[in-house]
């Protein structure tokens, strides 16, 4: 029943468009002392809420978000990875996840109609949280457990088919389910172009991000003034950045969302 639980599941999901699904267990994320460390390196600038000690528990371990969390299902669905020269001319570049409609209105409904397809197949109702980017969750890291794919260089996780240019989503339940085989192997090998590519150079050996330099914090997540010596490194971003994603090998194999 379980496995064949996890196939339907999996199968639903395809569905509703998104194309990796996996499961874990609810135990703590596997790296979380180095997001501890990340903290304290206070590379995360301006974005208190990371370092809050609620934030921190519930990161470290799931059932402080979910007591009933038994599995998390990790989804992802693809974004178009968009060359910003298909736009109309402009002096300005945005990064390709924010091209289309907003993945906060899109993802959440599908994933309350996998929620809803679950409790059909059981009978009766599940205990769950879900987020898409906005729980307190080490998503990344679940992902990676899961067997959605491993954490490149450039810390984002990368699947061999689907490279890296997709949003994640997960479920929380209390229904034991199997979980799947962590993806093991690493094959960012010698590569070094997102480190080598990124104009600000915040991609740090380990796969550590330093977000005070990141293009995407600066024009997104900071609201105070941006530092006058990155300025000039910014080059014509405006809202996010490509660049360490443009220069991975692996998504030449990224699909095109529908």
């Amino acid at each position: 029943m379980t496995a064949a639980l996890k196939q339907a599941i999996k199968e639903k999901a395809r569905q509703l468009g998104f194309i990796l699904a996996g499961v874990t267990s609810s135990e703590a994320p596997p790296h979380y002392s180095g997001f501890e460390s990340w903290l304290n390196a206070d590379m995360h600038g301006a974005m208190s809420y990371l370092a809050e000690e609620r934030s921190r528990m519930r990161r470290a371990d799931p059932k402080q978000i979910l007591p009933e969390c038994k599995s998390i299902l990790v989804l992802a669905m693809p974004y178009s990875p968009l060359s910003n020269s298909s736009l109309p001319p402009s002096a300005f570049r945005i990064a390709s996840y924010a091209l289309g409609d907003d993945y906060h209105d899109i993802i959440p409904p599908r994933l309350q109609k996998i929620v809803e397809f679950i409790e059909e197949q059981v009978g009766y109702p599940i205990p769950n949280r879900y987020y898409t980017d906005t729980g307190p969750i080490l998503e990344r890291d679940l992902a990676q457990r899961a067997g959605l794919g491993w954490i490149g260089k450039n810390t984002l996780l990368i699947n061999p088919k689907a490279g890296s240019t997709f949003f994640l989503a997960e479920i929380l339940l209390g229904l034991e389910l199997e979980p799947d085989e962590p993806f093991a192997t690493d094959h960012c090998g010698t590569c070094t172009r997102c480190i080598n590519a990124c104009p600000t150079q915040c991609i740090l050996p380990n796969r550590v991000l330093d977000a005070r330099r990141c293009v995407s914090y600066l024009t997104i997540e900071l609201k105070d003034d941006i530092p006058e010596e990155l300025r000039p490194l910014m080059k014509d971003w405006i809202f996010g950045c490509d660049i360490c994603q443009q220069v991975c090998p692996w998504n030449r194999f990224s699909p095109s969302a529908d």
